[in-house]
């Protein structure tokens, strides 16, 4: 396709395959595990070429302890008189209708929505997303980390106020247009993932503590009712032999040993035990064995990062690790 500025892109330039309108996305929650909830949701809809509809957002009662009031800024006092999810469901799903749900990191937000429709016995109307994350890497932007900070920054947007769910979904529609449009104009294939809704969901009986991911934001305000955080603990062996290398363009293997470095936009646990569910081994440090090593930034000073570059071992980031996740192929027999 031409290189067009976005005043040339015509009805004729613009792709059939491209999603006809996009619902973007921003959750504040009280933790990055499984079982915590949403506090708060803003929704922006886009047409197909990215240009804003309209904009919603609503506070949510999550039924305990807001978490890093610190981060979010949302207090108990704030969220008491708030509706429950269920009670905010229909609205949201409006707003997600037939819609591409685009997100920061769209598999936290999405895993996030999909579990609150799944306590509240619906089903989320959302059957694909987008991550500005993976799009991004699509485009080749020359961004120095994945943080929506840097890609606002890029496109000359302004963030007020950082870990507010409107503010940050204003920004990434804002973000997202001249992205979208870039992707028009170099013929890029849009990173669009299926998204699966929960088919079922359980919470512990009463009384019993529930087993839930451990989460960087800190500890659980005193006196809560819900179930504590599990401790960090050691995962058994990985069963399955390392078959070697990761191979960009193939997908990754059971068995293969998997390190991670410096900071990601998933809790670091949670990234760990997704792996290790998929069949990989989780190494503390980096060697001739590795397989992987996923990282943000991998020309960093770490040992991890330096011992990689030393010894060739392939290098990914986290939104490329992610979708890899989605298809890890089954160990040698």
């Amino acid at each position: 396709m031409t290189m067009l500025d976005d005043s040339a892109i015509t009805a004729a330039d613009w792709p059939t395959a491209y999603p006809q309108g996009y619902a973007v996305v921003d959750v504040e929650t009280t933790g990055l595990a499984r079982d915590d909830r949403i506090i708060s949701a803003a929704v922006y809809r886009l047409d197909a070429r990215g240009e804003v509809e309209d904009h919603w957002y609503t506070l949510v009662n999550p039924e305990r302890d807001p978490g890093p009031v610190w981060i979010h800024g949302l207090t108990d006092e704030m969220l008491a008189g708030a509706p429950l999810f269920p009670e905010i469901a229909d609205e949201f799903s409006n707003r997600l209708a037939d819609r591409v749900l685009v997100a920061h990191n769209a598999l936290f937000d999405w895993s996030m929505i999909a579990r609150e429709y799944a306590r509240a016995d619906r089903t989320p109307p959302v059957r694909r997303r987008l991550c500005t994350i993976a799009l991004a890497k699509e485009l080749a932007l020359p961004l120095p980390n994945h943080k929506l900070e840097s890609l606002a920054a890029h496109f000359g947007v302004v963030q007020r106020q950082a870990h507010h769910a409107l503010d940050d979904a204003r920004v990434l529609a804002e973000a997202f247009r001249p992205s979208l449009h870039a992707a028009v104009r170099g013929g890029v294939r849009l990173p669009l993932l299926e998204c699966r809704p929960l088919t079922e969901w359980s919470d512990s009986p009463a009384g019993s503590p529930r087993v839930g991911y451990q989460s960087s934001y800190g500890h659980r305000a005193p006196g809560s009712s819900f179930g504590g955080w599990r401790p960090s603990r050691k995962r058994p062996a990985c069963p399955h032999p390392n078959p070697g290398r990761y191979v960009d363009g193939k997908p990754l293997k059971q068995g293969m040993r998997i390190a991670f470095s410096g900071d990601t936009s998933v809790d670091r646990e949670l990234l760990e035990d997704r792996a290790f569910d998929a069949g990989l081994h989780i190494a503390t440090s980096v060697s001739r064995l590795t397989s992987l090593l996923v990282t943000n930034d991998p020309d960093s000073a770490t040992s991890k990062a330096v011992k990689a570059r030393a010894y060739g071992t392939p290098v990914v980031d986290e939104a490329a690790f992610t979708q890899l996740l989605r298809d890890v192929a089954p160990a040698d027999v």
